[in-house]
């Protein structure tokens, strides 16, 4: 990786603020950028425009708000809640279009894929496949815990469910399983590199796997001081960048793969790292920590960040546009700050 060459100045520029007043849980913004929705840990869920103007707010899930997911074409925002459901909101009136039931308390996961024809569901053990009108396209029931994530893999059918003990490889068209990864673990968090030839897990075990999809081999990567629930991957699917630590750690799956190699370490937190999120295109990474200090780097070029913001409260959400131009960060005291970047 080269770090030579003229370091390009960037800018964390506030454009606006919005407060929820409430630990924000999920940050996303809509495929055009035009809509950014959050959600409280409680329950209610905040769409705002571009110039920070509330354009709706929804009601949510009565005892808790835990995921949301745009549509591809961004008509629909879904949501899983604490109530056992998931919720389908039509974002140009605000009202509910359908709910659809998750087969156990809580609905933890959603996600629609790429095509945006089937909507994903996790809960409890039970993952779920709905189409646009709410209708149950299929139902597996057999993962060995309640499913701690789901991920579609880019630019595919393919739906990659992590729980204890396996990472599952599944299709909408059949039951059985595409692949199953198998490991002795606890696993938190998943994440599909931007080419799909990757999968990486955060661990409870403070470890990170990586699995080779064309040949099944893992390889795992230790050390951490605690557990792993931050994971970003950039868009050429080359680089993981992990948290576990207040320090960065970014993997090079290039060539042969990480194993046995060094991270490159990014250095400049003063607690552990809560968020991470690389631009969509582009070659800057955000993360923020327990302290409250937002930083932006470029990993390619050099350690040391190019910008920097603090906060009064501990970050638990990332989100860049998709134009990469504007950063959204969530606070844990219910702040939502929109950053321009350039």
């Amino acid at each position: 990786m080269s770090r030579g060459g003229k370091q390009r100045s960037q800018e964390l520029k506030t454009l606006w603020r919005a407060d929820i007043a409430d630990h924000v849980i999920a940050l996303r913004w809509s495929p055009d950028g035009a809509l950014l929705a959050a959600a409280g840990v409680e329950g209610p869920i905040t769409l705002w425009d571009a110039s920070g103007k509330a354009k709706h707010t929804l009601p949510g899930h009565g005892f808790g708000t835990a995921d949301l997911s745009w549509h591809p074409r961004g008509a629909i925002l879904c949501s899983a809640g604490q109530d056992g459901k998931a919720r389908f909101w039509d974002v140009a009136s605000g009202s509910q279009i359908t709910e659809v039931a998750g087969g156990a308390a809580w609905v933890e996961h959603v996600q629609w894929s790429p095509d945006g024809a089937i909507l994903a569901t996790a809960a409890g053990k039970k993952v779920r496949l709905w189409n646009q009108a709410g209708e149950m396209l299929r139902e597996w029931v057999d993962h060995p815990s309640t499913v701690a994530d789901l991920q579609w893999r880019p630019r595919s059918l393919e739906l990659a469910t992590a729980a204890y003990g396996k990472l599952t490889v599944l299709k909408p068209t059949q039951q059985n399983p595409v692949r199953v990864f198998e490991w002795k673990g606890s696993m938190l968090v998943l994440a599909w590199s931007s080419d799909g030839k990757h999968i990486a897990t955060g661990d409870q075990d403070n470890t990170v796997h990586f699995w080779i999809m064309k040949t099944g081999e893992d390889l795992m990567m230790s050390g951490y001081p605690t557990k792993v629930r931050e994971l970003s991957w950039d868009y050429t699917g080359r680089f993981l960048a992990t948290g576990g630590s207040d320090a960065i750690c970014i993997w090079d799956t290039g060539g042969k793969g990480p194993g046995g190699t060094k991270p490159i370490q990014l250095e400049g937190h003063d607690d552990l790292v809560k968020a991470l999120a690389y631009q969509n295109f582009g070659p800057l990474l955000a993360s923020a920590c327990a302290a409250g200090k937002l930083s932006l780097w470029s990993p390619g070029k050099s350690k040391t960040e190019l910008a920097a913001q603090t906060h009064a409260s501990p970050a638990t959400q990332l989100a860049w546009a998709p134009d990469d131009k504007r950063l959204a960060a969530g606070w844990e005291n219910g702040e939502i700050t929109v950053y321009a970047v350039g």
